[in-house]
């Protein structure tokens, strides 16, 4: 492992360098020659003799077809070797779109045979060539059936990361190309199948920074570096500035790196791994806050029901492990035990012996009033004096437009609606944020209004930027930022996000259909919070650029109960 072995990185967070290589039917040689100490962690090796088509082979006297021309025997390697070191690569002649249909036909055969050798192999993925033009229907199809039959093996579909402009035009139509659109389509023909995954060809020339920020949240897997990326010079490599800048992002996604050349044969590529290698070193180690939160990465939970449940005293002890936040919210109690009193009882229905001059709350939820903040602040404030001071004295909640791949691929596993209309706390990690969060709903406390209401609604529109490409969008990403007293304030919404605390994850609110949408155009999104006599409950909605289902509606799925 020549990337893993990081100070300040856990085994979670290695990353493996693997190398494509040309067809050899002595797999025992290919693994000895790549994975020798120091060199590569596994190897992409084709499955299949690349001359081989089905039709050009005929059958013997009894009618049987002959022995495929695999690699290797399964006996040639042990099971853990093949399923540890080797990705099978799909032979690259297949085009199950094509006109010819001799081809077509072939190649829809051929594919099927080497994906079941490798599942006969217990290899844990298979590299797809890339698809020959935006017309991939057939090819989709094919797929899509294989996967129904998937145990564990992952299908890396080949996506060259190209730009979009001149560079990438399409043989058969001529028309301008972007990858990522070719990917979604693919994947859309393939239900968004969560074994159905990514592998980023990286070539020379990359799209703008904006443009590469949306296949965050894909599931890529692995990039293939081609060597034509690294600049040689007489004693060292380097990269130019853009993809030296995408280096550090793709290796925070949880995928492989693969030197790609047949072409460069008199540049060993042990420089290329070593200066990959280098990449990943020069990577900041985990920050210890971070070390905390690993385990929660993308992983979806329930947001806590503060009013009907009894929380386990492992809850309170996350809290209190954030220090920061109690730093800013609370008075420190050592030495006060003669002069404080701890009372069990809800504060909505307490009746104090005097009024306060200061009303300290801790009710803030990852979207700031889902926790009832609001509807237990109103009770409590009666016993405030009327020029008391509430801390906090107002909180905004925020959202965002986002691409989580795998988040949504999570919900949609349970297979009802339910889950779709449910908000979920969730450490946001492999996710593309596509636009600049917005304001949803303020509360300030305290609250003398004569027609107070905690009920909410906001339309708000995003614009994406006419540089990104288009997108998909799975959901939305949910904040709070919090005025506690005066100038002090604590959040979460990234912009301007407290340091050094962790008592708060973000908030998912999923799309039962994810929405596609074009850069430069308008993303139009409507909110509600909503209440009754027993419970809150929030609904949302796309209507622009096509119109969504309204989540939640009447809070049949979630909401919080009073």
């Amino acid at each position: 492992m020549p990337l893993g072995d990081k100070q300040g990185w856990e085994k979670s967070e290695s990353r493996y360098c693997g190398v494509e290589t040309e067809f050899n039917d002595d797999m025992p040689s290919v693994l000895t020659s790549n994975l020798s100490p120091g060199f590569f962690d596994f190897v992409v090796a084709p499955l299949m003799n690349p001359t081989y088509r089905p039709s050009l082979v005929a059958k013997d006297a009894s009618g049987s077809s002959p022995v495929l021309p695999f690699a290797s025997s399964d006996l040639v390697l042990s099971p853990s070797q093949w399923s540890t070191h080797v990705v099978g690569k799909i032979s690259c002649w297949i085009d199950l779109d094509a006109e010819d249909e001799t081809l077509r036909v072939d190649s829809e055969t051929t594919l099927k045979q080497e994906i079941a050798w490798a599942s006969h192999l217990s290899l844990q993925a298979c590299l797809l060539p890339s698809p020959k033009s935006t017309s991939c229907a057939n090819y989709a199809r094919c797929v899509n059936q294989i996967l129904q039959g998937l145990h564990n093996m992952q299908l890396w579909l080949r996506i060259p990361l190209v730009k979009t402009d001149e560079d990438a035009v399409d043989e058969n139509s001529k028309k301008i190309v972007d990858s990522w659109e070719v990917w979604n389509s693919f994947r859309l023909l393939c239900e968004h199948h969560s074994q159905l995954s990514i592998a980023l060809d990286i070539m020379s020339s990359l799209p703008s920074i904006t443009s590469l920020g949306r296949w965050f949240g894909e599931p890529v897997r692995a990039a293939m570096i081609s060597t034509d990326v690294v600049i040689c010079g007489k004693s060292l490599l380097s990269v130019p500035k853009t993809e030296s800048g995408l280096a550090p992002n793709t290796s925070n996604v949880d995928n492989q790196s693969v030197p790609s050349s047949f072409n460069h044969l008199s540049h060993p590529l042990k420089s290329y791994l070593n200066y990959i290698g280098f990449l990943f070193q020069k990577m900041d180690p985990v920050p210890e806050q971070e070390l905390f939160e690993l385990g929660y990465r993308d992983f979806l939970q329930s947001p806590l029901q503060p009013l009907m449940d009894n929380l386990e005293a492992q809850t309170y002890e996350t809290f209190e492990k954030d220090s920061m936040k109690y730093i800013q919210s609370l008075v420190k109690l050592e030495g006060w035990e003669d002069i404080v009193t701890i009372i069990s009882c809800d504060m909505r229905h307490w009746n104090a012996p005097e009024e306060a001059d200061i009303l300290v709350s801790e009710l803030l939820g990852s979207f700031g009033d889902n926790e009832l903040s609001p509807e237990c602040l109103d009770g409590a404030q009666r016993f405030l004096k009327r020029d008391g001071i509430s801390i906090p004295s107002s909180y905004t909640s925020f959202i965002q437009p986002v691409t989580a791949s795998k988040l949504y691929n999570d919900v949609k596993s349970h297979k009802d609606l339910v889950h779709f209309e449910t908000a979920y706390v969730v450490k946001l990690h492999n996710i593309a944020r596509l636009a600049p969060s917005q304001p949803v709903f303020t509360f300030n406390h305290p609250d003398y209004s004569a027609k107070k209401s905690n009920e909410r609604y906001k339309k708000l529109c995003f614009k994406m930027p006419s540089d990104a490409g288009s997108a998909l969008v799975h959901g939305f990403a949910g904040y709070f930022d919090a005025t506690l007293y005066k100038d002090v304030h604590l959040g979460i919404e990234p912009s301007t996000a407290t340091p050094n605390m962790f008592s708060w994850f973000s908030i998912f609110f999923p799309l039962r259909t994810p929405v596609c949408i074009q850069s430069g155009s308008d993303l139009e999104v409507n909110f509600w919070r909503s209440s009754d006599s027993s419970k809150v409950w929030y609904e949302w909605c796309v209507t622009s650029p096509c119109a969504s289902a309204i989540h939640n509606s009447n809070g049949r799925s979630y909401w919080v109960g009073l």
